[in-house]
């Protein structure tokens, strides 16, 4: 999961070099925190959180065949 994320937002972004992920287990839960410059914050989140919410629709369709679940955090 921490790799589509990453992937995903390098292609979002200005500053690919810039994009960090990190993950934090929590027993069945995944924390995904995802880190990108000041100035890409706006193209990672979109209009409204749409692409922020597709990110994660993503990642959620992707974590059900493991049945764990995995939240993305924006910071």
């Amino acid at each position: 999961m921490k790799e589509l994320v990453e992937v995903v937002a390098k292609a979002l972004v200005d500053n690919p070099d810039e994009v960090v992920v990190t993950e934090k287990k929590e027993g069945k839960n995944i924390v995904l925190e995802l880190h990108v410059a000041p100035s890409d914050m706006g193209k990672v989140i979109g209009k409204q959180g749409r692409i922020a919410k597709a990110i994660r629709a993503v990642v959620k369709a992707a974590s059900s065949k493991d049945n764990t679940r995995v939240d993305v955090d924006i910071k």
